[in-house]
């Protein structure tokens, strides 16, 4: 079998012109990726139910997309005002709820002199999970 040096050379040219074209591409995908997402379009994306899903949802976008530690239950009342849906009358009912659901807890520091939340992993995979309990 002869090996034939210029089909090679011109294997080797398709291919890397295929991966040019495909790194041009990743890079376009990356620039477009590296805008944030809004917390109104988290919570339309996610369809919470109720105002108690709202808050665990609004906690979650807080963690992980606006790089909080943890939050307070004003963290989360202005998550509900930048979502631009209506404040709930009573925004720590709705993390208390959370909390007896087991989809929050206390954080071990205080934010701002007053108690901080996290939300737990059952938590996370409740809104991971498009509001329904892994059985």
């Amino acid at each position: 079998m002869a090996i034939n040096i210029n089909e090679i050379r011109e294997q080797l040219e398709e291919h890397e012109e295929r991966l040019s074209q495909l790194e041009k591409v990743l890079q376009m995908k990356q620039k477009v990726s590296k805008k944030k997402l809004s917390i109104r379009e988290f919570i339309l994306d996610i369809n919470p139910q109720n105002d108690v899903q709202r808050a665990l949802a609004i906690g979650y976008y807080l963690e992980n997309y606006a790089g909080f530690s943890c939050f307070t239950s004003k963290d989360v009342e202005k998550g509900f005002r930048r979502a631009r849906e209506k404040v709930p009358p009573n925004v720590p009912d709705k993390i208390a709820k959370n909390r007896d659901n087991g989809h929050m807890d206390i954080a071990d520091e205080e934010k701002d002199k007053k108690t901080a939340f996290v939300l737990t992993l059952k938590g996370t995979a409740f809104v991971e999970n498009n509001f329904t309990e892994r059985e």
